[in-house]
Protein backbone atom coordinates (compact mmCIF):
# COMPACT_ATOMS: atom_id res chain seq x y z
CA UNK A 1 0.00 0.00 0.00
CA UNK A 2 2.81 2.40 0.89
CA UNK A 3 4.42 1.87 -2.51
CA UNK A 4 1.13 2.49 -4.36
CA UNK A 5 0.63 5.75 -2.44
CA UNK A 6 4.23 6.77 -3.11
CA UNK A 7 3.81 6.22 -6.86
CA UNK A 8 0.56 8.22 -6.90
CA UNK A 9 2.21 11.10 -4.99
CA UNK A 10 5.02 11.12 -7.56
CA UNK A 11 2.55 11.14 -10.49
CA UNK A 12 0.60 14.10 -9.04
CA UNK A 13 3.86 15.93 -8.26
CA UNK A 14 4.83 15.63 -11.94
CA UNK A 15 1.41 16.97 -13.00
CA UNK A 16 1.78 19.95 -10.66
CA UNK A 17 5.13 20.79 -12.25
CA UNK A 18 3.34 21.41 -15.57
CA UNK A 19 1.81 24.58 -14.09
CA UNK A 20 3.55 27.77 -13.02
CA UNK A 21 2.89 29.28 -9.61
CA UNK A 22 0.81 31.99 -11.31
CA UNK A 23 -1.26 29.41 -13.22
CA UNK A 24 -1.96 27.52 -10.00
CA UNK A 25 -2.95 30.80 -8.36
CA UNK A 26 -5.46 31.45 -11.19
CA UNK A 27 -6.78 27.86 -11.02
CA UNK A 28 -7.38 28.39 -7.29
CA UNK A 29 -9.81 31.29 -7.73
CA UNK A 30 -12.84 29.28 -8.96
CA UNK A 31 -12.31 26.78 -6.14
CA UNK A 32 -12.79 29.52 -3.57
CA UNK A 33 -15.68 31.09 -5.49
CA UNK A 34 -17.45 27.74 -5.31
CA UNK A 35 -16.59 27.39 -1.63
CA UNK A 36 -17.93 30.86 -0.83
CA UNK A 37 -21.24 30.01 -2.49
CA UNK A 38 -21.92 27.12 -0.09
CA UNK A 39 -24.46 27.69 2.69
CA UNK A 40 -22.27 25.84 5.17
CA UNK A 41 -19.37 28.19 4.41
CA UNK A 42 -21.52 31.27 4.89
CA UNK A 43 -22.73 30.01 8.28
CA UNK A 44 -19.29 28.88 9.49
CA UNK A 45 -17.67 31.09 12.10
CA UNK A 46 -14.49 29.15 12.93
CA UNK A 47 -12.63 27.70 9.95
CA UNK A 48 -9.46 25.67 9.73
CA UNK A 49 -7.47 26.50 6.61
CA UNK A 50 -3.79 26.14 5.70
CA UNK A 51 -1.12 28.55 4.47
CA UNK A 52 -0.42 27.06 1.05
CA UNK A 53 2.90 25.90 -0.32
CA UNK A 54 3.81 26.63 -3.93
CA UNK A 55 2.37 23.33 -5.22
CA UNK A 56 -1.01 23.61 -3.46
CA UNK A 57 -4.29 25.43 -4.04
CA UNK A 58 -3.33 29.03 -3.25
CA UNK A 59 -5.01 30.05 0.03
CA UNK A 60 -3.23 33.30 0.97
CA UNK A 61 -5.67 35.74 -0.68
CA UNK A 62 -8.69 33.82 0.63
CA UNK A 63 -7.35 33.88 4.19
CA UNK A 64 -6.60 37.60 3.95
CA UNK A 65 -10.09 38.23 2.57
CA UNK A 66 -11.96 36.43 5.38
CA UNK A 67 -9.91 36.59 8.59
CA UNK A 68 -11.57 39.77 9.83
CA UNK A 69 -15.07 38.30 9.44
CA UNK A 70 -14.42 34.71 10.51
CA UNK A 71 -11.96 33.11 12.90
CA UNK A 72 -9.34 31.50 10.65
CA UNK A 73 -7.20 28.80 12.21
CA UNK A 74 -3.92 27.75 10.65
CA UNK A 75 -1.87 24.67 11.54
CA UNK A 76 1.64 24.88 12.93
CA UNK A 77 3.87 21.80 12.72
CA UNK A 78 5.08 20.59 16.10
CA UNK A 79 6.99 17.33 15.73
CA UNK A 80 4.47 14.81 14.36
CA UNK A 81 1.41 16.91 15.17
CA UNK A 82 -0.36 20.03 14.00
CA UNK A 83 -1.10 22.73 16.56
CA UNK A 84 -3.77 25.27 15.64
CA UNK A 85 -3.41 29.01 16.06
CA UNK A 86 -5.62 31.93 15.05
CA UNK A 87 -4.47 33.96 12.04
CA UNK A 88 -4.49 37.61 13.07
CA UNK A 89 -2.82 39.18 10.04
CA UNK A 90 0.56 39.01 8.38
CA UNK A 91 2.30 40.61 11.36
CA UNK A 92 1.41 37.52 13.41
CA UNK A 93 3.22 35.11 11.07
CA UNK A 94 6.69 33.58 11.26
CA UNK A 95 8.49 30.93 9.23
CA UNK A 96 7.81 27.48 10.62
CA UNK A 97 10.64 25.13 11.46
CA UNK A 98 9.54 22.01 9.56
CA UNK A 99 8.49 23.06 6.05
CA UNK A 100 9.47 26.78 6.06
CA UNK A 101 5.77 27.66 5.72
CA UNK A 102 4.52 30.79 7.40
CA UNK A 103 2.72 29.94 10.65
CA UNK A 104 0.86 32.16 13.12
CA UNK A 105 2.38 32.82 16.51
CA UNK A 106 0.36 33.12 19.67
CA UNK A 107 -1.73 30.94 21.88
CA UNK A 108 -2.72 27.46 20.74
CA UNK A 109 -6.41 26.98 19.84
CA UNK A 110 -7.71 23.93 21.69
CA UNK A 111 -11.51 24.15 21.31
CA UNK A 112 -11.70 21.62 18.47
CA UNK A 113 -15.44 21.06 19.00
CA UNK A 114 -16.01 24.74 18.10
CA UNK A 115 -14.50 24.39 14.61
CA UNK A 116 -17.32 24.62 12.05
CA UNK A 117 -15.35 23.85 8.91
CA UNK A 118 -12.00 22.26 8.08
CA UNK A 119 -10.59 23.02 4.63
CA UNK A 120 -7.63 20.78 3.95
CA UNK A 121 -5.10 20.19 1.20
CA UNK A 122 -4.33 16.84 -0.33
CA UNK A 123 -2.24 15.23 -3.00
CA UNK A 124 -5.29 13.48 -4.47
CA UNK A 125 -8.99 12.96 -3.75
CA UNK A 126 -11.62 10.58 -5.11
CA UNK A 127 -15.38 10.37 -5.63
CA UNK A 128 -15.93 8.71 -2.25
CA UNK A 129 -14.25 11.59 -0.40
CA UNK A 130 -11.01 9.74 0.18
CA UNK A 131 -7.89 11.87 0.53
CA UNK A 132 -4.24 11.09 -0.07
CA UNK A 133 -1.94 13.37 1.91
CA UNK A 134 1.81 13.82 1.88
CA UNK A 135 2.32 10.70 3.98
CA UNK A 136 3.13 11.96 7.45
CA UNK A 137 -0.45 11.65 8.80
CA UNK A 138 -0.58 15.24 10.14
CA UNK A 139 -4.10 15.94 8.90
CA UNK A 140 -5.50 12.46 9.53
CA UNK A 141 -4.60 12.75 13.22
CA UNK A 142 -6.11 16.24 13.42
CA UNK A 143 -9.26 15.37 11.45
CA UNK A 144 -9.92 12.30 13.59
CA UNK A 145 -10.55 14.35 16.76
CA UNK A 146 -13.35 16.57 15.49
CA UNK A 147 -16.81 16.23 13.98
CA UNK A 148 -16.44 19.40 11.90
CA UNK A 149 -17.36 19.45 8.21
CA UNK A 150 -14.26 18.31 6.32
CA UNK A 151 -13.69 19.74 2.85
CA UNK A 152 -10.75 18.82 0.66
CA UNK A 153 -9.65 21.28 -1.99
CA UNK A 154 -7.53 20.51 -5.03
CA UNK A 155 -7.03 21.12 -8.71
CA UNK A 156 -9.03 19.11 -11.28
CA UNK A 157 -6.10 16.80 -12.03
CA UNK A 158 -5.99 15.83 -8.34
CA UNK A 159 -9.55 14.42 -8.47
CA UNK A 160 -9.30 10.73 -9.33
CA UNK A 161 -11.64 7.75 -9.65
CA UNK A 162 -9.92 5.98 -6.78
CA UNK A 163 -7.43 6.89 -4.06
CA UNK A 164 -5.83 4.05 -2.07
CA UNK A 165 -6.72 4.20 1.62
CA UNK A 166 -5.87 2.58 4.90
CA UNK A 167 -7.91 2.31 8.11
CA UNK A 168 -6.45 5.53 9.58
CA UNK A 169 -7.22 7.70 6.51
CA UNK A 170 -10.01 10.20 7.20
CA UNK A 171 -12.65 10.71 4.53
CA UNK A 172 -13.77 14.19 3.44
CA UNK A 173 -17.40 15.27 3.54
CA UNK A 174 -16.94 17.14 0.28
CA UNK A 175 -14.27 17.79 -2.36
CA UNK A 176 -13.94 21.06 -4.25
Amino acid sequence: MKEIKKLLRSKIKDLKKQYTKEEKKELSKPIFERLESKTWFKSSKIILLYWSMDDEVFTHDFILKWYKEKTILLPCVDGDDLRLRIFEGMDSMKVGECFSILEPVGEEFLDYEDIDLMIVPGIAFDKKGNRLGRGRGFYDRLLSITNSRKVGIGFDFQYLDHVPTEEFDIRMDEII
